[in-house]
């Protein structure tokens, strides 16, 4: 079946898949705000969307993890990946699928896609090299920062074995055409820079498989081969296949990979070479379609540091929604975080955030609006068919989201204003009615183009001007 993308528009947006070997953190949080933004927007815009996350539950670094707590394997994973899934309440994420890896499927899927790699791309050898478990990457001693990992910075395990190469080099050509030319857009352009920079320097082929022993018989079998399983990041990558039933019957698959052409994926920065390096590669050998658009988010750091489970300074999301509530942290996260960079962690500047910027610049607008409006019963007429702003819609199209909510609270800042200027309160009957009409529409407008960013405020606000008579409600009290 083939679908009418003329009439209906559609997009499928992925998070990358985080390791459980612990517990999840604001890193992860942030990324999978920014995605779920994305949807939120698209489905505004009329989108039939597909949003998938998951977890990558393969790797030694969790077979490690559940090593140092005592317990199975299997156990670790199942425990962690239900704290991952339970970000989406939490969070208020609207993901439609939630893939695991260690689950049947994914397995089938996996070996499906290796299966379908051309032959002379898949070969084995004999190897030995700085192996990170952190990074679940081989490094060349000219990556390593002080003899180090460059990412974790932690000391590398020297690796020998026979294991199934990828025969990446021969794809650097065709890699570095499909980028510079934008046929798989990489966005920002600094990261466009970086990936072009890499492939430049010449493209290695990389082991896909580690031995069954040294895996602690955790992961997924190569295929023919049990002695063999499959590399974390091979089996990892294909998740956003999986995730549409691409081992099973199943339209989405066809849907959402095969024929549509909006496939974008939300990763961070230390995962870029394997997604706009190995991933396309991957594809193009088993003739599979390739990603659209990749964009790139920086790092959450505290006091400067990457936060991180390996260096110890992870800071828990779902103690941050109980203490200050789920669209303050959102908005932390979306507005105080460059979209294209790194930004850092404080309480003091969210509770800084939270009372300017949300009690007393937003919550105070709208209660400001509502109370006047409440004085003459104003009812404002009924609207479904709310617009995004230019610069909101601008902004979220190239991912900038901090750059969207700052040009909302301009807005909000001039509404206050002209309040200030025309004294509203000073006004009675027919004449506050007319003063205040276009004032309370401005506001209205300004919830819907919230509704990305802070759902349940954008929520509220839209409830409270519905063309009802007005309710007053405070949105976010001082702390």
């Amino acid at each position: 079946m083939r679908y009418n993308l003329g009439i209906v528009k559609r997009i499928y947006i992925t998070t990358a898949i985080p390791y459980v070997n612990a517990a999840p953190h604001i890193g992860f949080a942030l990324e999978a705000v920014q995605a779920d933004c994305i949807a939120r927007f698209y489905r505004a815009l009329g989108y039939e969307v597909l949003f998938s996350s998951g977890t990558d539950e393969n790797s030694l670094k969790n077979v490690q993890a559940a090593e140092a707590e005592g317990v199975p394997t299997g156990q670790l994973v199942d425990k962690y990946a239900r704290q991952f899934a339970a970000l989406k309440e939490t969070l208020n994420l609207s993901w439609d699928i939630f893939n695991r890896t260690s689950l049947p499927h994914h397995f089938a899927g996996a070996q499906k896609l290796w299966d379908l790699c051309k032959k002379e791309d898949i070969y084995k050898k004999k190897y030995k090299g700085l192996y990170c478990v952190g990074c679940e990457l081989f490094y060349t001693p000219s990556e390593l920062v002080a003899g180090k990992c460059p990412e974790h910075l932690t000391t590398l395990e020297q690796v020998e074995e026979e294991n199934y190469f990828f025969r990446l080099s021969a794809y650097q050509d065709f890699l570095y055409k499909l980028i510079d030319s934008d046929k798989l857009k990489i966005v920002p352009q600094t990261r466009k820079n970086e990936v072009l920079s890499f492939i430049k320097q010449g493209l290695a082929d990389f082991s896909i498989s580690r031995s069954r022993e040294r895996a602690r018989g955790w992961g997924v079998p190569v295929p023919g081969d049990p002695t063999q399983v499959l590399y974390v990041w091979f089996d990892a990558l294909t998740t956003y296949l999986t995730a549409l039933g691409f081992s099973r019957s199943d339209t989405r698959y066809e849907k959402y990979w095969e024929e549509n052409p909006n496939r974008l994926h939300v990763i961070g920065k230390g995962i870029i070479r394997f997604h706009a390096v190995y991933w396309p590669a991957m594809l193009a050998s088993a003739g599979l379609p390739l990603p659209k658009t990749e964009f790139v988010h920086g790092y959450i750091t505290v006091n400067g540091e990457k936060i991180s489970k390996s260096l110890g300074n992870v800071i828990d999301p779902f103690e941050l929604v109980e203490k200050f509530g789920v669209d303050p942290i959102r908005f932390y996260l979306l507005r105080e975080i460059p979209s294209w960079g790194d930004g850092d962690f404080s309480v003091t500047r969210l509770k800084d955030l939270y009372n300017g910027e949300l009690a007393n610049g937003l919550g105070n607008l709208v209660a400001r609006v509502a109370r006047l409006c409440s004085d003459v019963n104003l009812n404002l007429p009924e609207k479904k068919n709310f617009k995004f702003k230019k610069s909101v819609s601008d902004n979220l199209k190239s991912f900038r989201f901090d750059q969207a909510i700052l040009a909302l609270w301009d807005e909000i800042k001039g509404l206050d204003g002209q309040i200030n200027r025309e004294k509203p309160w000073e006004l009675a009957g027919s004449q506050l009615k007319k003063a205040i009409s276009p004032i309370a529409q401005a506001v209205r407008e300004i919830g819907f183009n919230l509704s990305p960013f802070l759902p349940e405020t954008s929520e509220k606000i839209l409830s409270q001007f519905s063309g009802k008579v007005i309710q007053l409600a405070s949105l976010f009290p001082r702390i």
